[in-house]
């Protein structure tokens, strides 16, 4: 069952949920969720790799950050694929995920999103990817809200996260072993 903003604002007080989340979401969320802001942005070089029980993913640059008061943006171009960081951090229980959709305003551009799930137990800020899959440069500002997250009670409780990527780590430095 997806939660609605009374229960996540409820969270949001008295278990830190969700941090760093805007004035806007924390008084007045649309939807069954809160829209999430773009906060880094990350060019990905090199070369990866994704073994049965090994990993190294790709280099990274950063590229953009938000800095709370400037307006600063970042380009798209056509084919342009960067790895995305959100201003806001979860903090998930062990009965609770997060799953995510872009806003229409988001693909209407010609900008799709890679997105996962996030497990319970995660603490932290998410990444996903995003690529220009449109014929036109597509101007987003830092701190403009790209994703929507949403909620859902895992019933009978679930797995706590045990990954690398706990605290928002967007790359690794070296090949390692999964855990």
């Amino acid at each position: 069952m997806i939660l609605g903003p009374k229960i996540l604002l409820q969270l949001v007080k008295t278990k830190k949920l969700v941090e760093n989340l805007s004035e806007r979401e924390l008084t007045n969320p649309e939807g069954a969720g809160f829209d999430l802001r773009l906060g880094e942005v990350y060019k990905i070089k090199g070369e990866a790799f994704l073994g049965e029980t090994h990993r190294k993913t790709a280099e990274i640059e950063l590229v953009k950050s938000y800095k709370n008061g400037k307006k600063d943006s970042i380009v798209f171009k056509p084919g342009d694929f960067y790895l995305v960081k959100t201003i806001e951090s979860f903090n998930l229980p062990q009965n609770i995920t997060a799953n995510f959709k872009p806003r229409s305003t988001t693909f209407r551009s010609g900008l799709f999103l890679r997105t996962g799930n996030v497990a319970p137990g995660y603490s932290g800020p998410v990444t996903f990817g995003m690529k220009n899959e449109g014929p036109i440069p597509v101007i987003i500002e830092m701190g403009a809200r790209f994703v929507h997250a949403q909620f859902e009670e895992v019933m009978g409780g679930g797995s706590m996260y045990r990954g690398q990527w706990q605290g928002g780590r967007v790359t690794t430095k070296k090949k390692e072993k999964q855990v």
